[in-house]
């Protein structure tokens, strides 16, 4: 007989409105976020005592594409676990399998992010900045391994304790690689916040790659040095012309690796222009800082530094230690299917499922 419902004991709270339906092993303290997925809360958990975060993802199956994006990010973070990237420690829901809409996620509680303490009037020191962004290279270096692209890094999913431990979050828009032969449907220009993305993302490229993560950090550690971002584009156009008029017009060997002609016009078009000195626009920074900018801001992504080389640069150097910082093999792009072949809300209904099932070993599947 098929396993129809979790048939949790749960209570109830009411959270600026919102009903949390939660297992009774948690006691919903407070709210300590929201975004367009729905409502975080602090919560004790009962049976370690422990602080956790409680993530309420609402209407799960509303549209297809979040659909796909929450399955994305649990799956993946099922499989990737590091110190540096967010744990998922457990997955509820209520209701039965052919009828729940809401999705609780647990989670290890973090104070806050990197994009509230860039705002803030707590003062960064250069240990501050080190710190964080070996973090960031750290954790980046494992998910790299495990030959997926992140594809949305900014200051706000970096989740930051007291202690300065630092936790990449939000992998709904991350990609596994498939082989280039079965490869997922085009990526496309609509992924991460338009200040942090890569040109060849800009440019609508076909395909691209882990460089993508690498431009991002770099805008995320320029932001981290003066307190505001580096390109705060108003639309693709002024990104880009932000971007080009900071690193100089690309080369002509640049320019052609470009295959969307438009794009490629419009950089054309633009007049001649050399790069900005990175000591006039960072006056106060570190000079190995400059090196690291100069390794990860590159137009072209086949210039950029890679994850691994970007933590043996001299800005980094003194907390680099290879033998702590772990990697692993591709993930197993079975687990992945979903994302290349046409699907519908029923299918990913079970697919989902069967992922929060995997929370529960002592639950028949079938």
């Amino acid at each position: 007989m098929s396993l129809n419902s979790l048939n949790l004991d749960t209570a109830c709270y009411i959270v600026h409105g919102t009903n949390f339906q939660v297992s009774k092993r948690y006691t919903v303290l407070e709210q300590v976020g929201q975004g367009a997925y729905g409502i975080v809360c602090a919560a004790q958990d009962e049976e370690t005592q422990e602080s956790v975060a409680v993530k309420k993802i609402e209407n799960a199956f509303e549209h297809i594409t979040f659909t796909k994006r929450t399955l994305r990010e649990l799956r993946i973070l099922r499989h990737l676990q590091h110190e540096n990237l967010i744990d998922v420690r457990n997955i509820f829901l209520a209701g039965s399998k052919d009828d729940f809409e809401d999705i609780y996620v647990i989670s290890e509680l973090m104070e806050t992010d990197l994009a509230s303490i860039l705002k803030s009037t707590q003062p960064l020191t250069d240990d501050h900045c080190q710190f964080f962004l070996y973090q960031i290279l750290r954790g980046m270096k494992y998910v790299h391994s495990a030959q997926v692209i992140h594809r949305d890094l900014k200051p706000r999913n970096l989740l930051v304790n007291g202690n300065c431990d630092l936790k990449i979050c939000d992998f709904g828009l991350a990609r596994v690689s498939f082989s280039k032969e079965f490869q997922t449907c085009p990526m496309t220009e609509y992924v991460c916040t338009r200040w942090y993305r890569a040109p060849e993302v800009l440019c609508s490229w076909v395909d691209y790659t882990t460089a993508i993560d690498i431009w991002s950090i770099g805008c995320i550690f320029a932001e981290m040095l003066e307190r505001k971002p580096l390109f705060p584009g108003h639309n693709t156009q002024h990104q880009l012309q932000s971007i080009i008029s900071f690193l100089g017009k690309p080369s002509a060997e640049e320019l052609n690796k470009i295959k969307n002609e438009k794009c490629r016009r419009f950089i054309e078009s633009l007049p001649a222009t050399t790069a900005q000195s990175l000591q006039e626009v960072f006056p106060n920074a570190n000079p190995s800082a400059m090196e690291f900018l100069s390794a990860t801001l590159r137009f072209d992504p086949e210039q950029r530094v890679a994850v691994t080389e970007a933590l043996t640069l001299s800005y980094v150097s003194q907390l680099y230690c290879p033998e702590d910082e772990p990697v692993r093999g591709p993930l197993d792009t079975s687990d992945f299917e979903f994302e290349r072949r046409k699907i519908n809300i029923k299918a990913l209904r079970e697919e989902l499922w069967l992922e929060v099932l995997h929370y529960y070993p002592e639950q028949p599947v079938a």
